[in-house]
């Protein structure tokens, strides 16, 4: 018996073996998406040859016709998606196959949770491919040789996708891949002609490469598709779902879009975009290496993926394609690098996602409330990353604050300032590392009194946005806990003159805190802000804030400390007490809870909680034995 000595069985990786029993039980209701997933696959390989021929012509070998070919073999009861793409080496099929090598993929599988209906739309947006196959099939072989290799360099892939698969050389003439599905037991259908070219229709009529199929008692193929670049035809002729079918294809989804713009530019720059916001944000969006969304194609001609340069880091999450009439074919990545062109049709582009933002916004308000909800806090990094559209980008950004029913991010700005109060000339917020704690800050009390509406910012990419967004429609962006509260015209004669009364008659409470605490404050002082908290903390008003400083420190940052000012309420009742105490040590005590209670009532951390609650329970101790 001869044994090939090119074969060899390997074990899927956990995280293939996991995804690949979640696919077959959470797709189970939507199966026919497999054969949509393969097409769209040996699209993708079509497109890579296409590419990579453009400096190499020589991988056609001779076959520049790139097609898909589907057929079955009710005998063998086996499907075939076959395509003359690419093809992969067998290093490529372990890497592509047996393994999942994405970042966050250990983090997305913990998310499932085995409700097939949930887990279904999970892994929508993660993206199954190939691995979709089983589903329909109990085993699943694949041949294939990569362009430019010699013809006994083809690889022959097999598994029942339980755990194992096995790897061979073989001999293949043509370069590409045949996909062989052996069904499983009560999955007829899918040998059945007719069935296979409805969900061909459905699904994968948009595919530009011909999909051929035999005739019925022929062995003659005709095209199945349209075989016609979907954003290339009149928008008149395209209907909802063919859109929504192509979005599908560019954008491995299995849910229909949030929203899309289709457009043609024509003047110094002829390109036509076809672009489409998700519905939900894809598991890897806060990867800073994940892949860009868009294809750029040349005269309907595939050039590469994941065009970065085509859109802005912030909007990462839009998907679709971008056809330029201008780009010569042969372009490379290193050339539009430093592309006038490229940064044109880039700045366009962008300019088309923002006109889609600003429609929603302003005529389907809760479809907007959904993309806010998946991709807003991403917007905002906008704010730094692009400094031509930073007005438009601030009229979409939402918040919570303190007019806001729960915790939804509904107030843009705009709203705000039209609820300003009568002689606000501020629009004021607070940040902090967690809604409950901007809810709940002190520095809020005196505004709430006054009935100001605040701010209330909790997201962690909210202090980086404010260091670039100072002032919205004239009015200046001003932190409540940050500086001197100035509220101008909307305190009174009668509260300023209270206020400079308080300061002169408590001079002395606040000097022996002060001498207190010594270096732990730049300075204490009486407070316009309280009304019911004893004390708080605020840090200078162009000194960066205590939240910033915690969020860098968490990052490993090493920054250096703000001393903060410490204010006091000199109408707490504490506060009024501790004028009376004549024992320097329990003054010194009672002067670092204050200060200790204000960092715990913003979010912060202690140095030493031990001594904290040590000083506490001493303190108390002392009061009930009086």
């Amino acid at each position: 018996m001869t044994v090939d000595p090119t074969r060899e069985t390997l074990g899927f990786q956990a995280e293939v073996r996991q995804l690949l029993r979640l696919v077959i039980h959470s797709l189970y209701s939507n199966k026919e998406i497999f054969l949509r997933e393969l097409i769209s696959n040996a699209s993708d390989a079509c497109d890579k040859l296409r590419f990579e021929a453009l400096s190499d012509p020589a991988l056609y070998e001779g076959d520049h016709d790139l097609k898909i070919r589907v057929f079955v073999d009710k005998a063998a009861r086996t499907l075939t998606i076959s395509d003359n793409g690419i093809g992969m080496s067998r290093a490529e099929v372990i890497e592509n196959i047996g393994t999942i090598a994405r970042s966050g993929t250990r983090e997305f599988l913990e998310k499932l949770t085995g409700d097939q209906a949930k887990d279904a739309h999970l892994i929508g947006q993660f993206g199954v491919g190939f691995y979709s196959s089983f589903i329909v099939a109990d085993r699943v072989t694949l041949i294939t040789r990569r362009a430019g290799l010699a013809p006994e360099h083809g690889v022959k892939w097999e598994s029942t996708g339980e755990g194992e698969y096995t790897l061979e050389n073989v001999e293949k003439t043509g370069h590409g891949t045949d996909v062989i599905l052996h069904l499983r037991e009560g999955e007829d259908e899918f040998l059945e002609p007719w069935r296979l070219r409805a969900i061909i229709h459905k699904y994968s009529d948009h595919i530009a490469l011909p999909i051929l199929m035999k005739k019925e008692g022929s062995d003659e193929e005709e095209r199945v598709n349209q075989a016609s670049a979907l954003w290339a035809r009149p928008k008149s002729e395209i209907t909802p779902e063919q859109y929504e079918a192509f979005y599908k294809h560019v954008a491995h989804a299995f849910e229909p879009p949030l929203a899309y713009v289709h457009s043609k530019v024509e003047g110094k720059q002829e390109y036509t975009l076809l672009l489409y916001i998700p519905q939900h944000a894809p598991f890897d969006l806060w990867d800073r290496q994940q892949r860009h969304g868009i294809k750029l194609y040349v005269r309907r001609v595939f050039i590469m993926e994941d065009m970065e340069k085509l859109m802005p880091h912030y909007l990462r999450f839009v998907r679709g394609v971008i056809d330029s009439n201008d780009l010569p074919l042969n372009v490379s990545r290193e050339i539009l690098q430093h592309s006038r062109d490229i940064d044109a049709i880039r700045a366009g582009a962008t300019r088309k996602v923002l006109d889609l933002l600003e429609d929603l916004a302003a005529n389907e308000k809760e479809k907007y409330a959904r993309f806010w909800k998946e991709f807003g806090r991403v917007l905002k990094e906008g704010l730094g990353e692009d400094f031509a559209n930073r007005e438009r980008l601030a009229r979409l950004l939402r918040f919570t604050s303190t007019a806001s029913e729960g915790d939804a991010q509904d107030v843009s700005l705009a709203d705000y300032v039209a609820r300003m109060k009568e002689g606000q000339d501020k629009i004021y917020y607070v940040t902090a590392d967690s809604y409950a704690a901007a809810k709940t800050s002190p520095h809020l009390e005196v505004f709430r009194k006054k009935g100001v509406e605040v701010l209330l910012l909790s997201d962690r990419v909210d202090e980086w946005m404010l260091s670039y967004l100072h002032e919205f429609e004239g009015k200046p962006l001003a932190s409540v806990a940050k500086g001197e509260l100035d509220l101008g015209k909307l305190a009174d004669e009668a509260e300023k003159k209270t206020h400079q009364e308080d300061a002169e008659q408590f001079k002395d409470l606040v000097a022996r805190i002060k001498e207190a605490l010594g270096d732990a404050v730049k300075d204490v002082r009486v407070s316009q802000r309280l009304t019911e908290s004893a004390a708080c903390l605020v840090t200078g008003e162009h000194e960066m804030s205590m939240n910033l400083e915690r969020l860098l420190k968490a990052a490993g940052q090493n920054v250096p400390g703000v001393k903060p000012v410490l204010e006091i309420n000199v109408h707490h009742p504490i506060v009024a007490r501790l004028r009376d105490e004549t024992d320097a040590q329990r003054f010194a005590d009672w002067s670092r809870i204050l200060f200790d209670q204000a960092q715990l009532a913003e979010g912060g951390q202690l140095e030493d909680p031990a001594r904290f609650v040590r000083t506490l329970n001493e303190l108390m101790l002392a009061l009930a034995a009086r």
